[in-house]
């Protein structure tokens, strides 16, 4: 089943046909959990009311706590540069509103950037489910979040048989398709249009981050969404986009978004974290880190 959600599009499918109505009920049903606990650009959004109450002790949803959970391993696993602090100078740089109507506004100008203030400004207290942000601190969970709702669906509809969910890039499999290994495509962009270069895949996920995808006018200058909490400033680095395969989807897009600001040393932090990628520099031309599948056209 092909869908679009979020402004890209999405698939899943099943080993089984009879597995279909499960999985289409589990996708509905986390993706719009997320979307409740994480979307920042709805203002009843829970991640809203989080961040309109700095230095306030909130009490969160399990959801959000998920999103929580999985935002702290992605900054543990990139040394912090996939950060969920960096609102600010998102908000700065002019994404103070959904992609598609963010696009459509022209150049808004831009404000000052400033460092990320880093996980450690976020005191979360997992047992409580309570989230004090210090002042200054304000999240946006919007990648992790998307990949966490991809493993959630797989997970549990993969009790059941092969699966494989996509949105926007992030792939999550599990077990094996109807005719083996699930075959996935490799894409630079948000919308797959079926030509994409292929891999095969079990048990593991796949992501991927890119400067082309999501940009903006600001200050007369093209912007991305990948931000460097070291910086504030925008990703400008080698690469153009980083595919990442790992064992959850979580950590396939943490180390994709991270690539992209770790520069040449990408493929370093990538291998000796035990992953694979596919990195693409702004030629054209092709970096592959690890045990990278071989590839087979479309």
């Amino acid at each position: 089943m092909n869908f679009e959600l979020w402004g890209m599009s999405g698939s899943i499918h099943t080993e089984r046909d009879e597995m279909m109505d499960v999985a289409q009920e589990r996708l509905w049903h986390w993706t719009g959990l997320v979307d409740d606990a994480c979307n920042r650009f709805r203002s009843d959004s829970e991640i809203s009311r989080l961040n309109a109450r700095p230095g306030e002790t909130v009490e969160v949803g399990e959801v959000l706590a998920l999103a929580l959970d999985a935002a702290a391993r992605s900054a543990d696993e990139t040394e912090g540069l996939c950060d969920p602090t960096v609102l600010a100078s998102l908000l700065a740089l002019g994404y103070d509103r959904d992609y598609d109507q963010l696009a459509a506004a022209g150049d808004r100008g831009m404000g000052d950037t400033t460092p990320a203030p880093g996980v450690a400004s976020i005191a979360f207290d997992r047992e409580r489910r309570t989230v004090t942000l210090a002042a200054g601190c304000r999240l946006d969970l919007g990648a992790s979040a998307k990949a966490l709702a991809v493993d959630l669906v797989a997970d549990d509809v993969g009790v059941l048989g092969g699966v494989a969910v996509e949105i926007g890039g992030d792939v999550a499999v599990r077990g094996r398709g109807a005719q083996g290994p699930w075959v996935i495509g490799v894409s630079d962009r948000l919308i797959t249009t079926g030509r994409e270069p292929r891999i095969a895949l079990v048990d593991g996920a796949v992501a991927t981050s890119s400067t082309s995808e999501r940009t903006w006018i600001a200050g007369a200058r093209r912007i991305n969404h990948i931000i460097d909490p070291r910086t504030g400033h925008w990703a400008d680095g080698p690469y153009a986009t980083a595919t990442v395969s790992a064992s959850t989807c979580v950590s396939a897009n943490a180390f994709a978004t991270a690539a992209l600001l770790w520069g040449e040393q990408a493929g370093y932090h990538i291998a000796q974290a035990g992953w694979s990628a596919r990195l693409v520099r702004h030629d054209g031309s092709i970096d592959l880190v690890g045990g990278w599948p071989e590839e087979a056209a479309a």
